[in-house]
């Protein structure tokens, strides 16, 4: 929820990519590398930029992950450890579905700085690509994101919208005006 409470404040929203990550992948090979690695970056950044101390269900969720992969790698040996990994890794990274990563907060129009999809993968995706809806409301669940947009075709038909997660990837890896930096960021206030 802090994503969606404190977006694009860089010390609040991990969702937002490091300085070392901006300045680091800039051209279209490097880009390309940053999709396909984009799961580590998505689950390592919030340790290193807002760590927290973990409470007793995060320390379950690690056991269970923690057992389950030796048990598969018990049973299917490292391969199947390296099968889940892998599959992660195209799952999240260079996959069509993936260009959601993209899509919903990189800055393709100015000043818009949150984009939907309203395309078929939604019906695999769980209405995912209803991004402007869910950052409105952000409790509704994804299946009920499609009754909001009808309900408030005034606050949402006139935005901007992606067409294609497909070209969403391709646009972010060969424009080179896009970078992990093109994201709206919003100024941090002092304390006084």
């Amino acid at each position: 929820m802090e994503h969606h409470q404190f977006q694009g404040f860089r010390s609040k929203d991990s969702d937002i990519p490091t300085t070392w990550e901006g300045q680091f992948f800039r051209n279209t090979f490097l880009k390309l590398v940053w999709l396909a690695l984009q799961p580590l970056f998505y689950a390592l950044r919030p340790t290193l930029t807002r760590p927290k101390t973990p409470r007793p269900l995060d320390i379950a969720n690690t056991v269970c992950i923690v057992v389950s992969d030796l048990i598969i790698c018990y049973l299917c040996g490292p391969r199947g450890v390296l099968y889940l990994v892998i599959s992660t890794l195209l799952g999240m990274g260079i996959h069509p579905v993936a260009g959601h990563f993209i899509a919903e907060h990189y800055v393709f129009v100015e000043p818009f700085e949150t984009y939907s999809y309203y395309g078929i993968l939604n019906y695999f995706c769980w209405n995912v690509g209803y991004h402007n809806e869910h950052h409105d409301f952000p409790r509704v669940p994804g299946w009920r994101l499609p009754q909001v947009k009808a309900m408030a075709p005034e606050f949402y038909d006139n935005l901007p919208s992606h067409k294609s997660w497909v070209y969403v990837l391709y646009r972010y890896v060969t424009d080179p005006t896009i970078c992990p930096f093109s994201r709206a960021i919003r100024e941090e206030k002092k304390s006084e």
